[in-house]
């Protein structure tokens, strides 16, 4: 799928279709726009996620994510006056949507940064570009150019320089390093499956269904497999964090998200996120006091570099 098929597919949201050429220039500087606003808040969620899992078990943190995430997002939808109703042929995808955009990912991810350092985990989650890239080549037949592959393999050069002091460390905990893998590749499937399938509904909607369906397997988890949560002993800081993943992190991010997957093909996209990691590991830094060497330097040139390889070529 080429970026102007991309481009060219409905855009129920704004009730119009966007076309290769000129008319699709402002799009393509809005999913510029966007990926830096998901670079931004994506990166400083993980530092925060990990400072809600200190006080809040991960399936009860995750329920309360998606739960009030899901909820918000098809209020705001109902407010502006868009159907939430979910038309008959897109009742599969949407699930198959959910569950790996969603449950997948979710699941997995907070397992991992539980157990895992936030900035090692985030690096490990975000080998998802290279997921994304393999299943856009076999399923939607999306070419791999030379800006692509030399963009990718920059970026994860740069990954692998941020994870080489702690591959020991991995290698001891090899089964919580898998669930941070398990949800990259959860991740990347969850975007072949949007870009695979033609939506009606407004994106919003879309984007509210997919959190509030994948949300039930974790919410039911929460149920059987952790204590009832006392929220009354929740410190401010706890409470900030989840605040932030709530609103920023997950409402608006994922909503800006799946704008992204729409407007760009798969491996673009993907290899846009790349930089995400960078700033998780400088903002857990920050926020965390977790250590950054000359290797985190290195690692964000060859990020960078790699982002400039496939979006100036964009």
């Amino acid at each position: 799928m080429t970026f102007e098929n991309s481009l060219g597919q409905r855009n129920a949201e704004e009730g119009s279709s966007y076309r290769g050429g000129k008319s699709a220039e402002p799009q393509r500087r809005l999913a510029l726009v966007l990926l830096g606003a998901l670079t931004f808040f994506w990166g400083f969620n993980w530092p925060m996620m990990k400072i809600a899992l200190t006080e809040i078990p991960p399936w009860t943190f995750r329920s309360l994510c998606l739960a009030f995430g899901g909820l918000s997002i098809l209020c705001l939808a109902k407010m502006k006056g868009l159907p939430l109703s979910i038309p008959k042929q897109e009742v599969k995808p949407l699930l198959l949507a959910a569950f790996f955009n969603v449950t997948g990912w979710y699941l997995c991810s907070a397992f991992g940064l539980f157990y895992l350092k936030a900035g090692r985990a985030v690096i490990l989650g975000f080998t998802m570009p290279l997921w994304a890239a393999i299943l856009g080549k076999f399923v939607l037949h999306e070419r791999l150019t030379s800006e692509r592959l030399v963009g990718l393999g920059l970026g994860l050069a740069g990954l692998m320089i941020l994870i080489w002091p702690d591959l020991k460390t991995i290698g001891a905990s090899p089964f919580y390093s898998l669930f941070m893998l398990g949800a990259a590749i959860s991740w990347a499937t969850g975007i072949i499956t949007m870009k695979y399938f033609h939506w009606t509904m407004p994106l919003v909607v879309l984007t509210g269904w997919q959190l509030m369906l994948g949300g039930i397997p974790v919410i039911g988890g929460a149920f059987l497999f952790e204590p009832i949560t006392t929220f009354s002993q929740l410190s401010l800081k706890a409470i900030f964090a989840t605040a932030y993943v709530i609103l920023l992190a997950i409402i608006f991010s994922q909503w800006a998200w799946f704008k992204v997957v729409i407007l760009l093909p798969a491996s673009v996209a993907s290899i846009g996120t790349l930089a995400v990691p960078v700033v998780g590991v400088f903002s857990s830094a920050l926020i965390l006091g977790e250590p950054i060497r000359v290797m985190e330097m290195i690692a964000l040139v060859l990020v960078v570099a790699g982002l400039a390889c496939v979006m100036l070529r964009s």
